[in-house]
């Protein structure tokens, strides 16, 4: 069996490998972040209800900010 690397895991390693990311949606059980290349397109999402997560894109909702 697999395990899942963690969410936050995923954003460091999307930004990491020079894409960006943005929070789309946030709600106290769920979050959705668009996962876009270092242009701004987005290719995928990434869908969680981790609490790590919603605590981290809280504080941080997208990666370009400055």
């Amino acid at each position: 069996m697999v395990m899942a690397e963690p969410p936050i895991a995923t954003l460091t390693r999307w930004e990491e490998s020079g894409g960006i990311w943005r929070t789309i949606f946030i709600s106290k059980t769920e979050a959705i972040v668009a996962m876009c290349t270092c242009s701004g397109e987005r290719v995928d999402e990434l869908r969680s209800n981790d609490p790590e997560l919603l605590r981290y894109v809280v504080n941080r909702p997208r990666s370009d900010a400055y």
